[in-house]
């Protein structure tokens, strides 16, 4: 009986082993997530850029800051195009990383480029905002989402997603909704843990620990995302279902004048501007204001509102983007509004004309200065983002590349205390009104815009 009885005790629990084994692959495979880290070894990784110490610790991808070593990136051999990926992040002391998505190597100048999601301890606090690496920096600062500032946990493990679908980048940190970027450019590439750079011993060696790093690349479904929440959408003159369903509206369809007119006008003019390869454009005269094709306005008025719009200067240019014009003042050259100013600062005389830099780009302008840091601005010929947000309560914000640049309120005392020392001084209630129309101005010099779109705040 003893001799009969172990092989079949053997064989059952051979059996066993196998119906659970083959149950989790079977579950695996049904979930469809990849581990990229097996807990002990860097099998399938490698190390881009800056040389720094990457080791596996207690089941963790351990990373060290090098005393001015540049950024440093332990990479996947395999590069991948649609996925989700989750992993948890630790710093050890509040020094910069993040995770590189469909990412490359510029081996000529040994660095990394591509989207980064930050995980960004400082006091600015935007973790889980994406960057563009050693390319285009920052495409979502986190004053497009500041109620996701507060997400990061310092000294703890956060669990970030980052889900790539398509041209769409979403992410996710500790399980709640921070960025969304559409974008035209990397359909694949790798994935990237950074140890950043540092210039003071007081942050070198100090450690970043990576784990629980996995990847589904098969089944996706587009996780839903808050409608509230501001998508930087770089697919010119088209809005995403997300936009939609949020009530964007495009003022500009990239083919047509529809919804515009000149001002003080009944029709579109005739002159003076040109609708060619998606954008619209102002064209160059005199330099004069309204001397050529003259100012244009949206038919709609608008009380509070979102607006959006991308514009290229050409060198020396002026323009601008004028809110709350009623056109009840009947005056010649431009017509009367609030201005988010459009200038080459750096070769238009305007720029040091006012008081304290308020006519520069981005600016209120004559009235408020716009506070813009240079990494934030792209030179001269190259595609700019406004935006132009007003509340129901009259708060008014400027925002340039997606950071913000002023705020205000309309109609407070502050308000008219720098209007009554302003070129708009004479103006009876300026720039009061309870709505207007958008205004684009014709300055005599060139300037193109695209991606004009709007959404009504209630």
């Amino acid at each position: 009986m003893y001799i009969t009885i172990a092989p079949l005790r053997k064989l059952f629990t051979v059996v066993v082993f196998l119906s659970v084994s083959l149950g989790s692959i079977a579950q695996k495979n049904e979930a469809g997530w990849e581990n990229l880290f097996d807990g002990r070894t860097l099998q399938g990784w490698k190390i881009l850029g800056a040389k720094v110490p990457y080791v596996v610790e207690d089941g963790a991808i351990v990373g060290t800051t090098v005393l001015n070593s540049g950024n440093s990136f332990l990479t996947t051999e395999k590069h991948y195009a649609d996925f989700v990926l989750e992993l948890d992040i630790k710093l050890g002391s509040p020094v910069n990383s993040g995770v590189q998505t469909r990412s490359h190597f510029d081996a000529i100048k040994n660095r990394v480029y591509g989207r980064q999601v930050e995980i960004d301890p400082s006091d600015r606090k935007w973790s889980g905002g994406i960057y563009d690496e050693a390319r285009r920096q920052w495409l979502y600062p986190l004053s497009l989402n500041p109620t996701a500032t507060n997400l990061y946990k310092p000294g703890e493990y956060n669990h970030l997603k980052i889900e790539c679908i398509g041209n769409e980048t979403k992410t996710w940190l500790n399980n709640m909704p921070v960025a969304y970027v559409i974008d035209t450019v990397d359909r694949e590439g790798f994935i990237g843990l950074q140890v950043h750079s540092v210039s003071t011993e007081a942050q070198a060696g100090k450690k970043i620990f990576f784990k629980n790093i996995r990847i589904k690349t098969g089944n996706l479904k587009s996780s839903p995302f808050p409608k509230n929440i501001y998508v930087v959408n770089m697919e010119s003159n088209t809005l995403s279902a997300n936009e939609k369903k949020a009530g964007w509206k495009m003022l500009f369809d990239g083919k047509t004048s529809s919804g515009w007119v000149g001002a003080y006008k009944t029709a579109f003019p005739e002159k003076g501007w040109r609708i060619k390869n998606g954008t619209l454009a102002v064209l160059p005269s005199s330099g004069g204001e309204s001397a050529n094709g003259g100012d244009i306005v949206s038919k709609e008025k608008y009380s509070a509102f979102d607006l959006s719009f991308d514009f290229k200067l050409s060198p020396g240019a002026n323009s601008g983007i004028k809110y709350f014009v009623t056109l009840n003042e009947k005056n010649t050259g431009s017509a009367i509004g609030l201005e988010y100013q459009i200038l080459d600062d750096q070769l238009h005389p305007d720029a040091k004309l006012g008081n304290n830099g308020n006519r520069t780009l981005a600016s209120l302008y004559d009235l408020i200065k716009a506070d813009k840091q240079p990494r934030f601005l792209h030179p001269v010929g190259q595609w700019n983002s406004g935006r132009i947000i007003v509340y129901p309560d009259n708060r008014v914000e400027h925002y340039l590349n997606g950071s913000k640049v002023l705020e205000y309120v309309r109609g407070s005392k502050e308000f008219r205390d720098l209007v009554a020392t302003s070129k708009y001084k004479d103006w009876k209630n300026f720039g009061e009104a309870p709505e207007g129309r958008i205004l684009i101005q014709d300055h005599g010099n060139e300037v193109s815009l695209r991606s004009i779109k709007i959404k009504k705040l209630k």
